[in-house]
């Protein structure tokens, strides 16, 4: 504490003064009240550090000015002030942040007391504990510095940006959801029970499955006979940016432990070598939903941790630096060593992968949803609404438009936005706009949007209304996305008996040169026709890779009818396994293929049989022709088998003469 005689002593320089030795005599006296508020030593080991040794010691006032500004504001920064009035500014300053510091003093001695007396009465133990409560009854930490910090905050907090559009048009209740409704109910009778399952959402991209899982938990809490409170968290994490670490020093998705040393947990926590428990998200879902967005992109044993959490309903923390005996340890933080943190959650996983790769124990915990690809006449519901929601006026081909670019409900509405900006801009000026009336999207605003983002049309291939020899379309899927395969062939008689060659995409796969032989086989059967005579080209149009048995009807049709010359119906998707007994065996992905043949407008659907069940044929949309044989699928498409190989025999004999 300052005694009264240094007050009297700084008192006695404060007035003006006109000499420069009376101006150094006053900062001599300010040095002097410094070496007494700090202590010689620390004085010196400070100058030191700031570089105001040599300019302590130096007989020119503004060196010896300039080296107190250095030691009373802890800056080394500080330059030599020059001009008698320069140099009275700075003194007034030192001055001010002088009597400051001698404030300060005054209270960290009335605070020393404060924990002597504290000291006295507790064990020495609880020293630093109560250090910290002493600063409390004080002023507190808070510095000019952090004061301007916190005042630079909250402005920063005071302005803000409009919400964005993709925010603004996200549906807001289950009604607004478009083309699930099925898969909605499926997930309301899984979560909104008395006893909710865990469930993983299966489906393309873009079609609502993180906005359904919000609004899913909103009417299961509202719902008395569900376990989930009011208040019930939905806690929302990406799949792909949860990855396990190996050294466990740290893991969001589960919680960890840090350890005092090279962690850093919290100061007191540190000083006393006490581990810190930090929880994970598992535990700030307890009691509500954890959503984990593309699940199927968590490391594999991540997963398998993240089962253990889900059969324990607890998570548990381990930590060599923690010492049970320790009696500093706060009871939180025992409580968290002895019995783990709750996590009783629900957990709804959504993947855009199929079943396989999620992990098998996961996988059989978790109910199955699957959400469906969308139409483009949804998609076009899905853009009416956007611009609805927007208040903005559009063209009426516009949805129609937007929607043959997309199958993604985030991506129309995506694409609306932009196109709003765009029509904007175009547009001009506020008075402008107020001169013209109200902004209407037109269709240039879409197709400006298609030209900077380098979209291209989803399905670019449309069903027709004639026949054509050697080409049919046959129907993939990957990743719950439909697609059409253009799938074409040509025969040529070959230049020698029984020297013919057949030619097929390289880039095809595997399992389509397989169908290419089992078509032969069973053109072979059919026709009476040996391929070894034909040179053939059989050529999937795009050279996409076909993973799977189940264009062998589709490849069959096409080298049937480029070898016998038979026209096919263009307006007809063909999927189905042949085997080489000419049967149609089922293949997977049925549903999905049914919405690609439908955004391409085909009239008729060939499936195999034993795939009807899995369609509902009252919401298909587009006939559906369920065949088991060849002889059946040639009814469907109107071919006439018996007049074909009377031809084939006649070809055939011709060719011998």
């Amino acid at each position: 504490m300052a005694t009264l005689a240094e007050n009297r002593y700084l008192a006695r320089f404060r007035r003006k003064f006109s000499g420069e030795e009376e101006l150094s005599r006053y900062v001599a006296a300010l040095y002097e009240v410094l070496s007494n508020v700090l202590g010689s030593d620390k004085l010196v080991l400070r100058a030191g550090k700031l570089g105001a040794l040599k300019l302590m010691k130096s007989t020119a006032l503004p060196d010896r000015v300039v080296a107190l500004q250095r030691l009373v504001f802890e800056d080394p920064t500080f330059e030599r002030a020059t001009g008698r009035a320069a140099l009275r500014r700075a003194v007034s300053e030192i001055e001010e942040e002088l009597a400051n510091l001698m404030a300060q003093r005054n209270v960290a001695d009335s605070l020393e007391q404060k924990v002597n007396e504290k000291m006295a009465e507790r064990h020495q133990e609880y020293l630093k504990d109560l250090k910290l409560e002493a600063l409390k009854e004080g002023t507190g930490a808070e510095t000019p510095a952090t004061q301007k910090k916190l005042e630079e905050l909250s402005a920063l907090n005071e302005r803000g940006l409009a919400a964005s559009a993709l925010q603004l048009l996200r549906p807001q209740s289950l009604r607004e959801i478009v083309g699930q409704e099925a898969a909605i109910r499926s997930l309301l009778s899984k979560i909104s029970s008395p006893y909710p399952q865990h469930v993983i959402l299966y489906g393309p991209p873009g079609v609502g499955k993180t906005t359904v899982a919000r609004l899913a938990l909103e009417v299961a809490k509202s719902r008395a006979y569900t376990p989930f409170v009011k208040e019930a968290p939905f806690i929302e994490a990406s799949g792909s940016t949860l990855r396990w670490d190996p050294r466990e020093t740290t893991n969001p998705l589960l919680g960890s432990v840090h350890d005092p040393i090279y962690q850093g947990s919290r100061r007191e926590f540190a000083e006393s070598g006490i581990p810190e428990p930090k929880l994970g998200l598992v535990t700030k879902a307890h009691g509500g939903v954890l959503f984990i967005d593309e699940i199927g992109e968590m490391d594999a044993s991540l997963q398998t941790r993240l089962l253990k959490v889900l059969e324990d309903k607890r998570v548990t923390f381990e930590s060599s630096y923690y010492d049970e005996s320790m009696p500093n340890v706060p009871e939180y933080i025992r409580k968290l060593f002895a019995e783990g943190a709750p996590a009783d959650f629900i957990l709804i996983g959504a993947t855009t992968r199929e079943p396989e790769d999620i992990d098998a124990a996961i996988r059989s915990r978790a109910a199955a949803v699957y959400f469906e690809p969308l139409t483009q006449a949804q998609v076009v519901t899905i853009v009416h609404g956007a611009f609805k929601r927007l208040g903005v006026k559009y063209e009426r081909a516009v949805p129609a438009l937007i929607a043959s670019y997309t199958i993604e409900g985030r991506m129309a509405v995506q694409i609306v936005a932009d196109a709003y900006g765009q029509a904007l801009y175009r547009a001009g000026s506020a008075k402008q706009r107020s001169k013209g009336g109200a902004v209407a999207v037109r269709e240039a605003d879409v197709e400006a949007v298609i030209q900077a983002s380098r979209l291209v049309q989803h399905t670019t291939v449309r069903a027709r209304k004639v026949r054509e020899v050697g080409k049919t379309f046959g129907l993939g899927v990957l990743h719950y996305l439909g697609s059409i395969i253009e799938i074409e062939a040509v025969a040529f008689p070959a230049p020698e008996s029984r020297k013919g060659t057949a030619r097929f995409n390289d880039a095809a796969g595997s399992m389509a040169k397989d169908s290419v032989f089992n078509a032969a086989a069973v053109v072979r059967s059919v026709t009476g026709l040996d391929t070894s005579d034909f040179d053939l080209h059989i050529n999937v149009i795009g050279g996409g890779n076909i993973d799977g048995p189940s264009a062998g009807l589709a490849i069959f049709l096409a080298l049937y009818s480029a070898m016998t010359k038979t026209a096919l119906p263009q307006d007809v998707a063909i999927t189905g396994e042949l085997s080489i007994q000419g049967k149609i065996r089922a293949v997977g992905g049925v549903v999905e293929k049914l919405y690609a043949a439908r955004q391409a407008g085909m009239r008729a659907m060939i499936v195999p049989k034993e795939n009807l069940r899995e369609i509902d044929r009252g919401l298909a949309g587009i006939e559906i022709i369920p065949v088991a044989t060849i002889d059946e699928a040639f009814d469907a498409l109107d071919l006439h088998r018996k007049s074909t190989r009377r031809r084939a025999r006649t070809r055939r004999s011709s060719n011998v003469r």
